[in-house]
């Protein structure tokens, strides 16, 4: 038997809470249970740069590859205070599930730096970037980990990157990082994707309940690139958002905000100062009597503090793991309906996906092609989740987890992977 006479700093706990109620002794082996509790690999390092003063400042960094059953890692990288191992470990077992749900070949990878870049100047985040690279690159490759942006991360931080690469190893190799500005093969329809993919989502799924998107109430949290383009799709397709909110403020107006005048009147992430509607709380956006939440913001944004207090009908998960482990079943019991992450923005992993194979080609599509293969791709991945959750008291997280849990071991399996696991666990 494995010696567990001491902690396993390798597991990710978080991950662990959330497969204990799917993985059961029923369904999964204790093979299959243990090749999912932990990364397969896990890099802490320190990232040196070179600041405007002259001084040379050191940062904590990570990259954790959590699976590579099938295909290259793939995730996000985030520069922001607040990372750490533990959430990076958590984001990318959720970046692995993604992959397997909406069925691209790609494993879960995530990476980050702790700190704030809103404390950077523009020279200091592209010497930061090209830092990481330079401390990453022996474990990153189109075929073995592929980065894209995530939180305060972009196409432009994406092109130090891949250039950074390209010095270093000879040659240009455009599909090692997704997410990239066109002119270094970068894929149309990115900047959208995520938004787009998660209201093709939450119109399946009101069309599966017999409603329509027009006339569907809508709060939404956040109002970066996520948060204002879902905005501005819902409001063109006749939803009434109510409610938006940036770092510092909300807005609500129960008739509706003219969100088109907010996309183009403020900056990127801004609600403008000159707005319309009340102030009120992002506490108070998260309560307001919808019939759809979108948090689309940052993680653990609903907890068991207010939990009880929601009152729309639906949440579309937009933000990556808004929703606490414990809050969970609490807004299941009151009947509130969780899209979860894995499939509500998967959008932006399906497009990376699409400006992956792009590079590899060389041959690369309009966006009417982009747009077109999202909507089949992604709407196709939910309506088997909506499919299998038919008579199940689960949902349709357990249900979309459970799904591509088994996607990544059958992958494990026809690899060959648990054989050599069971022999260890048996030592």
């Amino acid at each position: 038997m494995r010696n567990q006479t001491h902690e396993d700093k390798n597991i990710c706990i978080d991950c662990q809470t959330r497969l204990s109620t799917i993985l059961t002794t029923e369904h999964y082996s204790e093979a299959e249970r243990h090749l999912l509790d932990k990364p397969k690999r896990m890099l802490t390092f320190t990232v040196p740069v070179k600041m405007d003063s002259g001084d040379v400042q050191v940062f904590n960094a990570f990259r954790v590859l959590y699976s590579d059953a099938r295909g290259p890692g793939k995730g996000g990288i985030r520069f922001h205070p607040h990372v750490d191992l533990e959430e990076v470990k958590n984001l990318a077992f959720l970046m692995a599930l993604k992959c397997a749900l909406v069925a691209i070949p790609f494993g879960g990878a995530k990476g980050g730096i702790e700190v704030d870049p809103s404390t950077l100047s523009a020279g200091e985040i592209e010497r930061m970037s090209r830092s990481y690279i330079r401390e990453l690159h022996q474990f990153i490759g189109e075929h073995v980990d592929v980065p894209a942006p995530d939180v305060n991360t972009n196409a432009a931080i994406m092109g130090y990157m891949v250039d950074e690469y390209a010095k270093i190893k000879g040659a240009f190799v455009p599909g090692v990082i997704t997410g990239k500005p066109l002119s270094l093969g970068g894929s149309q329809g990115r900047t959208e994707a995520t938004s787009l993919g998660g209201a093709h989502v939450l119109k399946t799924y009101l069309e599966h309940i017999n409603k329509n998107v027009e006339g569907t109430t809508v709060a939404i949290q956040g109002f970066g690139n996520v948060g204002s383009n879902i905005a501005k799709i819902l409001h063109d397709w006749g939803a009434i958002v109510v409610a938006i909110s940036d770092a510092k403020r909300a807005v609500f107006d129960k008739n509706g905000l003219d969100i088109t005048a907010f996309v183009d009147g403020g900056s990127p992430g801004i609600i403008p100062e000159d707005h319309c509607g009340t102030e009120i709380t992002n506490a108070a956006l998260l309560t307001l009597d919808v019939d759809v939440l979108i948090p689309a913001a940052i993680s653990h944004q609903i907890t068991t503090k207010n939990a009880t207090e929601i009152q729309a009908n639906v949440i579309l998960e937009m933000a990556n793991d808004p929703i606490t482990t414990d809050a969970d079943p609490l807004l299941q019991k009151r009947g509130v309906v969780v899209i979860p992450d894995i499939i509500a923005n998967a959008g932006g992993v399906m497009v990376s996906y699409f400006e992956w194979v792009q590079n590899s080609s060389n041959d690369y599509w309009a966006i009417e092609k982009v747009h077109t293969e999202l909507e089949r791709r992604i709407t196709q991945a939910f309506s088997t989740v909506l499919e299998q959750s038919k008579g199940s008291f689960t949902s349709l997280r357990a249900d979309g987890y459970r799904l591509a849990i088994d996607r990544i071991i059958e992958a494990e399996r026809v690899r060959g992977r648990l054989q050599h696991i069971t022999q260890n666990i048996n030592v």
